[in-house]
């Protein structure tokens, strides 16, 4: 390359471009040419530089041992001029300088380059100016940054505060969306329930993305000035946030919060990627700006005005659903406490990570942090965390609710045990059944002569009459018409092999309940017009019709179908069990957290403490019960959880009527329908209290007042309703269908006096009637029954208790004030009256 050309290369391609062409012909005539091999030292750091480098071809890099200095560790591409400062300023090297590659150099040795600055003084002033504007451009840059430095720490968010911690399909798919946000520069909108950290989610996004070195601000929408101009800036004044930030990211937090003024803008902002600095009044609209920074929307709810601009939406899943994560996020927030405070880390026990798994957090994460970080101080450096620590984790759904199981673990013993009810039902139940439908039939036919039929009557009604507030629908679950159902579904799947049809659900739920309710009708008039309380056989003949009725659906149907939908009897114990003291639920949290076969409800093997079962007879998960319509108390779940999940509680009782219960029309007949039954039972009373001298020994006449009496008070409580709804038509009262439940205490009072007075006037005497049932005397044997104004005031004390209680319920389930309900209590009032007259006087 000879002089002219060399003079042109230095200009064009090196620093030396400054210099006169004098001087730079003057450096080229003294310049040598080197080959240096690949990773060779060229420089040492801390020695003398021996000459001038100029790096025509090839790739070198520094390194430094200087910590405090990183910067000095660099790469020198062709064009680079190296040791000219350190020959200048007569310094030792800062660096080592390596050739990555084979590097072809011009060289001046440093006693000649010495020898030419003496000569051209040219050269140092130069450099001299050239470092003073180096200099000035570096005060100005250090002074820029500073003053960004000053406008953006209030909003600056230093690091991400955790990753997404959890294994549920719900944390794997967040993490997703995180890393495809992260991935490119467009909006996001992250937004869920309070307590869910999803300003954390929007750091994760932008530091791990490929502007992570960039600031990434937070700003509360809610204190923005509704001008804009903290975030705009001003036209020709202070700049705003997204000036400062430039290729950084903005947090818009709680973006619901935004005044409504800047709202058009950030959608500008947001649609074009332009915003536009605030102008005084009078002034001209200045010309909108570009802005590079990424905005990362946060938000409660998603923002219709803006949701279409986005490039991502992310919705956070609550901490509810995802229960699988809880023990992850307690074990993780037990490490941080404890080891930002030296201490050791406790062991959190199996019940107490159920009772956590059961609430459903509604302060989300936030509020799963603060009770861990409360349970670890309360427990004064205990190795374990028991249940009883976390005090707060409990869901309205589960106060006042006390679980029996762990009370008393020989109740779950039992319950769990062949006994119940397996062998109850075919050990006894089965065969006492035939025996005494056998009986029923060709023993004497008279209450006062038949034992059945004065075990029917006198026993079995009241009693479970008075169950029901205690144990609900426990009844089925030894029901002899179920166990021959199931009898005959095992015999004929024995007999020809076949799969049994699955339920028709949508029909069922549509038309059960008023098939139920038709042949209940029936029942009622059956019982009146032909007397069944005293003609054994056609009590035998009920009884039979009912069997057969489950015999035949259960040969159709998988399990229990007839239950759950059809049974008249079945469907009067769901409804007073809706009155009942007691519950059983799972806990839904370790449902959905822990359990992934559904055993309970769809049968399977053992596994763990779970025994091995078929499932729910009547196909009702425990968890998604609302109320105790479709619970037979058979316990199948509770021996088929590993996870101990189920509960069987006491609950003030008839809670579910007033919280989460579903009200439907098919249930509101019927109950109306058990209302009518109480005075077609005391027919004869109500008929001489009413003056009626009607012939009931005509079937016609006894047919219509029989009707009459079924329908007219139902007719008066919709009458006494319609009332009061006109009385109310400001204050927007209940549904009937809804308020109608609260007669469901006095229907059950009202029956359960009625049968007070067999129970105890003739329950007493089942000794000698067991033996005139078998021919032989028995007037000498002991009775016991109670004196007829004991069992009048029994009567009396209970209709007044079920007034009270219907009256208690209309408040629960109407909240409103009394004054507004005194037509719906005077009603209530009215049929206790009447119930009075015709069954205690």
């Amino acid at each position: 390359m000879t002089s002219p050309e060399t003079v042109t290369w230095l200009q064009k391609r090196t620093s030396l471009g400054i210099l006169s062409p004098e001087v730079l012909n003057a450096i080229a005539q003294v310049i040598e040419e080197q080959v240096v091999p690949a990773e060779t030292d060229l420089v040492s750091e801390g020695n003398s530089p021996e000459a001038l480098y100029i790096l025509v071809e090839g790739q070198l890099e520094s390194n430094t041992t200087n910590q405090n200095n990183p910067a000095l560790a660099c790469g020198f591409l062709p064009g680079a001029v190296i040791e000219l400062k350190e020959l200048l300023l007569d310094e030792s090297t800062p660096f080592t300088i390596t050739t990555v590659t084979e590097c072809h150099l011009w060289v001046v040795p440093a006693a000649k380059f010495r020898e030419l600055v003496t000569q051209y003084p040219e050269i140092t002033q130069a450099f001299s100016r050239q470092l003073a504007q180096e200099l000035a451009q570096v005060t100005s840059a250090l002074g820029y940054e500073q003053e960004r430095s000053i406008a953006l720490r209030p909003y600056l968010v230093t690091k991400a505060q955790r990753g997404i911690v959890g294994t549920s399909r719900y944390a794997v798919r967040l993490r997703e969306q995180i890393r495809e946000a992260a991935a490119d520069r467009k909006s996001v909108d992250i937004f869920g329930e309070p307590g869910l950290e999803k300003d954390n989610i929007a750091a994760l996004i932008h530091f791990g993305s490929p502007k992570r070195r960039e600031p990434i601000i937070k700003v509360n929408c809610g204190i923005l000035q509704t001008s804009g101009a903290d975030l705009f800036g001003r036209a020709g004044g202070k700049p705003g946030l997204l000036e400062w930030l430039g290729e950084g990211t903005l947090v818009l937090n709680n973006i619901q919060e935004l005044p409504e003024e800047l709202l058009p803008a950030v959608t500008e902002l947001l649609k074009t990627g332009k915003y536009t600095p605030v102008s005084r009044s009078g002034d001209s609209t200045p010309e909108p700006r570009p802005s590079q920074a990424r905005i990362l929307i946060v938000s409660e709810k998603t923002q219709p005005t803006v949701e279409r601009f986005v490039g991502h939406i992310i919705k956070v899943p609550p901490l509810r659903v995802r229960k699988a994560d809880i023990q992850t996020q307690v074990e993780y927030y037990t490490s941080l406490y404890t080891r930002s405070r030296g201490i050791s880390k406790p062991h959190i026990t199996p019940e107490a990570l159920r009772r956590l798994q059961s609430y459903d957090f509604p302060g989300n994460l936030r509020e799963l942090k603060n009770l861990v970080e409360r349970a670890i101080a309360q427990a004064e450096g205990a190795n374990e965390l028991t249940e009883e620590i976390f005090w707060q984790a409990e869901t309205k759904k589960k106060r006042f609710r006390v679980n029996l199981l762990n009370a008393y673990p020989n109740l779950r013993r039992f319950l769990r045990s062949d006994w119940w009810p397996d062998r109850i039902n075919y050990g006894f139940t089965a065969t006492a059944f035939a025996i005494i439908v056998a009986i029923l039939f060709i023993g004497p036919q008279t209450r006062d002569r038949n034992f059945v039929l004065n075990l029917f009557w006198a026993w079995w009604w009241p009693f479970f009459l008075f169950l029901f507030p205690f144990l609900g629908r426990i009844w089925c679950s030894v029901c002899p018409f179920m166990i021959y159902g199931e009898i005959t579904q095992k015999l004929s799947l024995w007999l020809w092999p076949r799969k049994l049809k699955r339920w028709p659900r949508e029909q069922a739920e549509k038309w059960g309940g008023w098939f139920l309710f038709g042949l209940f009708t029936l029942i009622f008039l059956w019982e009146e017009l032909w007397h069944l309380e005293n003609t054994a056989y056609l009590s035998a003949c009920l009884l039979l019709l009912i069997t057969a009725g489950a015999m035949i659906f259960s040969a159709i149907f998988e399990r229990r179908f007839w239950c759950r939908y059809l049974c008249p009897i079945g469907g009067m114990n769901g409804l007073f069990a809706k009155l009942s003291m007691t519950e059983l639920r799972a806990q839904q949290g370790i449902c959905s957290a822990s359990c992934t076969t559904y055993q309970c409800y769809k049968g399977g093997p053992q596994k763990g403490e779970g025994m091995e079962t078929n499932g729910c007879p009547l196909y009702s998960h425990p968890a998604q019960l609302e109320d105790n319509r479709d619970c037979v108390l058979c316990m199948t779940c509770l021996k088929a959880c590993p996870h101990r999940s189920v509960e069987f509680n006491l609950r003030p009782p008839g809670i579910e009527l007033w919280t989460t219960h579903v009200p439907r029309t098919y249930e509101v007949a019927l109950l109306l329908l058990l209302l009518g039954g109480i005075y077609l039972h005391r027919l004869p009373e109500l008929q001489s209290w009413l003056g009626l001298q009607l012939d009931l020994t005509d079937f016609w006449q006894h047919l219509g007042l029989s009707l009459l009496v079924l329908i007219i008070p139902a007719a008066f409580t919709f009458g006494a309703y319609s009332l009061f709804q006109l009385f109310n038509a400001n204050r927007k009262p209940r549904k009937f269908v809804e308020l109608a439940y609260s007669y469901l205490p006095l229907v059950l009072g009202g029956n359960l006096a009625h049968y007070l007075r067999l129970g105890l006037g003739e329950g007493g005497r089942i000794l000698p009637v067991t033996f005139a049932t078998l021919g032989l005397s028995g007037e000498q044997l002991p009775i016991l029954v109670a004196h007829p104004a004991v069992i009048a005031f029994l009567q009396g004390a209970t209709i007044i208790f079920s007034v009270l209680m219907t009256m208690v319920l209309t408040q629960k389930i109407a909240k409103q004030p009394v004054r507004s309900l005194i037509l719906q209590h005077l009603a209530a009032i009215a049929l206790g009256v009447s119930m009075w007259a015709i069954i205690v006087f």
